[in-house]
Parts: structure tokens; C-alpha cells; sequence
């Protein structure tokens, strides 16, 4: 089944240096651009990092310091990428939790605003684990009945995702799903806001998951001592500990989300 798309959809996938969003940096980046018409555009770009590859990483996608040495910075194809992203929406496979942190957070890096606001996002992965818990490798052969060959190659990734994603269209057509709290619909159709809406497990304020909001929708803390607490609250009796989180490895885009409620509950005052 082939999407059906209103503007442009991104399928893109990272390999980099390791899963610390606020730490680690992209090696390679791949992306998929499929326009309304059907017709697609892919392009793929090794990145040096700034900093070693851990053998552990290379272990994962096989590529080298020596790979990328020659190879340009992200801050170097950032303007670039901004362009041919434009106002796709975006789809992966666990991007939600890592692949669009990463990238928004390479954007900050490179001194670019990348604006999420407007955007569907669409998780490829979590539709495939609501519907039949498993990975990529698994998937592909399950949807698609063909075993994934080169595996951990972003450019293999992508295309499978992709294949995945229009195989989960025609599999889950019609086919109803029940959430936990008893609720039944028909949620795998073939409309990008709905599979984003499916594909997002949980609400946060922030992109990684390090502030969640609650049944209010204000900003509390998912993590540590004040687990949720508002955000708010524990600024008012425990002021370090803004300055705390600023000083620390979180990602610039969690510095961003508690410096708005800093300034829009204290500013004021």
C-alpha cells in the first residue's frame, strides 16, 4: 500500500557514536524523502563526529575514525539537511526516543532551530511492538518475508523501515486494537497523523523523556529525587537545582524546555 501523504515524509535513520542524546554524536545519517505524488528522493552522508567512535559503536555499524576523518561536520550539512527536510513530517524506527532527540539536538549544536511543533512524527518501531513485539532485523522478515542484509547500515535501515511501514498498512487494515484501559479502534490507517498519534506511547515535555507532563499537562520531572514533581515546585524550593541541570550532560533541547518554565513562572516575578 502506498502512503498517503498530504506533504512530504521523511524516513531517516542514525548510526553514531552511542545512545547519550546529550553526549554522543551522528556518524552516519541517511534519509528517504517520499512526496505526496509517490515519488522519492534518498540521500546519505558519513559525518565526523568531532570525537572518537568507541569500539563498542563500531562494533554495531562498522564504521571507523578512519571512515569519517575526512568527512564533514554536521554543522557543515546542517544547513543543507534543514532545506531538504523543509516541512516533512518525519518517520523511523525508535526515533521517538532517540533518532529525532539526536538530530534536534545536533541542529542546536550547529546553531539551528529545528521546529518539531508542526511536524508528525511517526515510529515505525512502536507501531510494529504494539502490533507484534519484536526488531528491526525480525520485522522486516515478518512484514516483508525477506531477511535484511546489511543490517546497522543507515541507508539498509531506512529503506527497510520504509518497506515496513507501507507492509504494516496493508497488514493492519481494519484490524482493531484494544488499549489497556479498554478502549478499541482501528488506529493503523493510512493517514500520517494517525499513525503519529499510535505510534507516541507517552507525553513529554521534553524530547528524551526526562520531564513528562501530567493529567494537567504541566511540566513534572521523570527522573531522580523529585520524580514527578512540577518542574515549578521544585525550582521554587530547591533553586540550584535548575542551575544544577543546566551545568550537567542533559540534552540542550531538556535546557531549553526547563529554561521556558524558569522564565515563564519566575520571569514574572
Amino acid at each position: 500500500m502506498n502512503l498517503n501523504l498530504t506533504r512530504p515524509l521523511i524516513v531517516f535513520d542514525l548510526e553514531t557514536t552511542g545512545v547519550n542524546v546529550g553526549k554522543d554524536r551522528i556518524v552516519e545519517i541517511a534519509l528517504l524523502k517520499i512526496f505526496p505524488d509517490g515519488t522519492e528522493k534518498a540521500r546519505r552522508h558519513l559525518v565526523n563526529p568531532g570525537i572518537p567512535i568507541p569500539n563498542e559503536a563500531y562494533q554495531i555499524h562498522g564504521i571507523s575514525n578512519e571512515n569519517v576523518k575526512n568527512e564533514p561536520y554536521f554543522r557543515d550539512l546542517a544547513g543543507d539537511l534543514i532545506a531538504f527536510i523543509d516541512n516533512s513530517d518525519l518517520a523511523g524506527y525508535n526515533s521517538l526516543k532517540f533518532d529525532v532527540p539526536l538530530l534536534v539536538e545536533e541542529f542546536l549544536r550547529a546553531g539551528f532551530e529545528f521546529d518539531l511543533k508542526n511536524r508528525y512524527l511517526v515510529d515505525v518501531q512502536n507501531i510494529f511492538h504494539k502490533m507484534e513485539p519484536r526488531t528491526l532485523k525480525a520485522a522486516y522478515k515478518f512484514y516483508c518475508a525477506q531477511e535484511l542484509i546489511n543490517a546497522h547500515s543507515a541507508e539498509a535501515d531506512t529503506q527497510a523501515t520504509y518497506e515496513i511501514l507501507k507492509a504494516q498498512l496493508d497488514r493492519y487494515e481494519n484490524v482493531e486494537y484494544t488499549e489497556k484501559e479498554g478502549v478499541t479502534s482501528v488506529p493503523v490507517v493510512n493517514n500520517i497523523k494517525s499513525l503519529s498519534t499510535f505510534s507516541t506511547y507517552h507525553q513529554f515535555a521534553d524530547l528524551v523523556g526526562h520531564l513528562a507532563l501530567n493529567d494537567k499537562g504541566e511540566e513534572v520531572f521523570n527522573f531522580g529525587k523529585y520524580k514527578n514533581r512540577l518542574v515549578s515546585e521544585v525550582f521554587t524550593i530547591e533553586p540550584s537545582y535548575y542551575d544544577w541541570m543546566m551545568k550537567s550532560d542533559f540534552p540542550l533541547s531538556t535546557k531549553k524546555v526547563i529554561t521556558a518554565v524558569k522564565m515563564r513562572d519566575f520571569g514574572k516575578k
